[in-house]
């Protein structure tokens, strides 16, 4: 089963390749907020937040956002389609954006984490991005289409960062330019989806078959495994990456190396997409998630290493190709356990499920960073070493199913 059309084939592949081409514009254009924001939250939040243990709320409340927006997100493009639900993502990201402006113009730590909120929605639709390049698609072509979407955030890691050079001192209050670069970039990139071409799902006829229950679906072995991994790939990078500015300018670097730093690892996020579905083609979407969990350790033996800048750069490189390949693999994965019918309902199961954990995660990030150590090295250590029982937990899951005896 799967989530396109099974009928297609790879000469129907014409209308795809335009659709992959759109949603790789817009991972361009509107994913460059999502560095943007990663960057200066936390710093921001800590220039406001009344207890420094609250500096990384306003990414969590994004993380937040994006979780209790996946649901009804996922139920709107099943009823009105996915250009719909790309433009409320993209108005929510818009106004979360002019919130968040405000609330630092303010000194308002309350209306900052309103907006951030709101940006979470924007995160939510983006998410979704990967599922649209695979509904138009053939089964041969779907792993490339999914793989060359998640490339298109490449070039949203180059400009994200540079918006944030740009952009942080511009205006007397520091920040308050970033984020008004952000909302513009929402405006402007939501022009994009007036080229998608992907039809409204048709309404379904008497007779025709509904697909399963949602509880039956959870206790596919395929799709449980698949949502562990996507979860545990997603979460534990955000981990890592929400305290990452924190570490880098608490050890007593600048806010440029900090914006480099995220700037390498968001280019090591992408970079691989262009290979991964082949990969995943050849060596089949487990192997490749197995992958993705080996580097995300070794990421965070890295960064237990030491806090120079080398291990910075090298620890969130690793993390970034552990994240593609780990979430990669996981969408794939799910993308072949469902039916058509089923779409609407899985895929904001597996994102409320996935982004649930990115919100434990994020909210976690802040208070091991800041509030478990007696210094900022022994917060980063703590936030390294929490991700060994995830990655034990994922590894585990994709090696039974692996093993698994297939019908």
């Amino acid at each position: 089963m799967a989530t396109a059309d099974p009928s297609l084939t790879q000469d129907d592949d014409s209308r795809a390749r335009r659709n992959v081409w759109v949603l790789v514009a817009a991972q361009a254009v509107l994913g460059a907020q999502m560095p943007m924001i990663f960057t200066v939250a936390g710093l921001a939040g800590q220039m406001l937040a009344p207890n420094p243990c609250w500096a990384t709320l306003p990414i969590s409340m994004t993380v937040l956002g994006s979780m209790t927006a996946a649901t009804p997100l996922s139920a709107l493009m099943a009823r009105h389609g996915r250009r719909a639900g790309f433009w409320l993502g993209a108005g929510a990201g818009a106004a979360g954006a002019a919130i968040s402006a405000f609330g630092l113009f303010r000194g308002s730590f309350a209306i900052f984490v309103i907006g951030a909120f709101l940006t979470g929605f924007y995160m939510s639709a983006q998410g979704f991005y990967r599922f649209a390049a695979a509904d138009t698609a053939s089964p041969a072509f779907r792993p490339k289409a999914i793989s060359w979407v998640m490339a298109g955030g490449l070039a949203s890691a180059i400009v994200g960062p540079q918006l944030v050079k740009v952009t942080a001192e511009a205006m007397p209050v520091t920040f308050l330019g970033t984020y008004l670069a952000a909302a513009a970039v929402n405006i402007l990139g939501a022009l994009l989806f007036f080229f998608l071409d992907i039809p409204t799902p048709p309404r379904r006829a008497e007779g025709e078959p509904a697909g399963r229950v949602r509880g039956a679906m959870l206790r596919d072995p395929t799709i449980a495994v698949a949502m562990i991994c996507g979860m545990v790939s997603y979460a534990l990078m955000n981990l890592v990456m929400t305290s990452t500015p924190l570490a880098v300018v608490g050890c007593g670097f600048g806010k440029s190396d900090a914006a480099n730093i995220v700037s390498a690892h968001v280019l090591a996020m992408f970079i691989p997409s262009f290979f991964t579905g082949h990969l995943i083609a050849r060596f089949g979407a487990p192997v490749i998630v197995g992958t993705g969990l080996a580097i995300l350790a070794a990421a965070g033996a890295v960064a237990l290493t030491g806090v120079e800048l080398e291990r910075f750069y090298a620890a969130l490189v690793l993390l970034g190709i552990g994240w593609n390949f780990g979430f990669i693999g996981a969408t794939t994965l799910l993308s072949t356990a469902h039916a058509p019918e089923e779409r609407g309902r899985i895929q904001g199961i597996n994102d409320l499920v996935v982004f649930g954990g990115v919100t434990a995660a994020s909210f976690a990030s802040g208070g091991l960073m800041n509030c478990s150590g007696t210094s900022v090295v022994a917060g980063w250590q703590a936030v390294n070493l929490a991700m060994i029982p995830f990655l034990v937990l994922a590894g585990a899951s994709i090696i039974w199913l692996a093993m698994r005896p297939r019908a």
